[in-house]
């Protein structure tokens, strides 16, 4: 089936056909590898930053695109090559088989739930691959993506809580069937992105994009997080600055701090934000994803969060 086929079929699909766009002029000091996991040959493109200390252990970012996707879309889209040049980490942009993560939906329709491609094994071998080329700081492995990437780093966080100290999915909740087995083994520290106007993965929970399976909502999301990592019960509510009166949204944000292992748990609600990444590009028309929210940068946002929350 071509591109433009897909696209006319849904809304996932033109998304997919725009963060494709956006790899095409991709950052070219990145480069691309492949390793052998599951079976198969798997890619990711890694990011070297300039400044990075030689023989110094670093920290590592690992950044999933969303479905229909792949690892040079997302490089474009948020920017952290910039960010590891001024503070010195590395940054991973793993490919899914067929375009897709393996998230906890079980969706039939994906080449990896019917071949049942582990991507949580082929994660734990890209860290170590990783680590092979550059020192890896094992205390400094964090998770962040968009869509099927955050519902994925949802999955990855709880199942690979060994491995991944905090993770900062943006427009995805827990996969609902994943629901009656999330428990992770380890504290993780988790920050949050959703837009209440999202049209493909529903704030408060339900279908996605359809007929592409059920996420939970954000608020149960972050409340199932904060209660594994026994933070706080009661989260400090706030509102943040108003930076652009004329994106048509307001960011609220709710935090439970007190978790075990100095972990925490964050929740950005965007009131008016769309299936979007906060202070990135407006990709596709507001009718498709929905608003761009800019009284947050995420990508900037997202790293600060990180650096504060390594592994114990």
């Amino acid at each position: 089936m071509s591109r433009s086929s897909i696209a006319a079929r849904s809304p996932l699909g033109l998304l997919a056909l725009s963060v494709l766009a956006l790899g095409a002029a991709r950052s070219p000091e990145s480069e691309k590898h492949t390793l052998q996991s599951g079976g198969r040959e798997r890619s990711y493109r890694l990011y070297v930053p300039t400044r990075i200390a030689t023989g110094a252990p670093a920290a590592l970012v690992l950044v999933f695109h969303g479905g229909r996707g792949d690892g040079a879309g997302m490089e474009r889209l948020t920017g952290f090559d910039a960010i590891a040049d001024r503070d010195g980490f590395l940054v991973a942009y793993p490919d899914g088989v067929g375009r897709q993560w393996n998230d906890g939906r079980d969706v039939a329709e994906f080449q990896t739930t019917r071949d049942r491609v582990d991507d949580v094994a082929f994660v734990s071998e890209l860290i170590d691959e990783i680590a092979r080329r550059h020192p890896v700081d094992s205390k400094r492995v964090f998770a962040t993506g968009i869509s099927n990437g955050a519902i994925f780093s949802h999955y990855l966080g709880a199942r690979l809580a060994s491995r991944i100290a905090a993770i900062a999915p943006i427009a995805g909740g827990i996969a609902e069937p994943y629901r009656p087995r999330f428990r992770p083994e380890r504290p993780v520290s988790v920050l949050m992105m959703n837009g209440s106007d999202d049209p493909l993965v529903p704030y408060r929970g339900g279908p996605v994009g359809g007929t592409h399976g059920r996420v939970l909502g954000a608020d149960e999301s972050a409340a199932l997080w904060a209660a594994a990592d026994q933070c706080s019960k009661d989260p400090k509510t706030d509102t943040l600055p108003d930076s652009d009166p004329k994106d048509g949204c307001r960011v609220k944000r709710e935090l439970w701090p007190g978790g075990r292992e100095g972990t925490e748990v964050q929740l950005y609600r965007f009131d008016g934000g769309g299936h979007t990444w906060p202070g990135g590009p407006q990709y596709l028309p507001k009718l498709v994803i929905g608003a761009v929210c800019r009284d947050v940068d995420a990508t900037p946002v997202i790293w600060a969060f990180f650096r504060a929350h390594p592994r114990a």
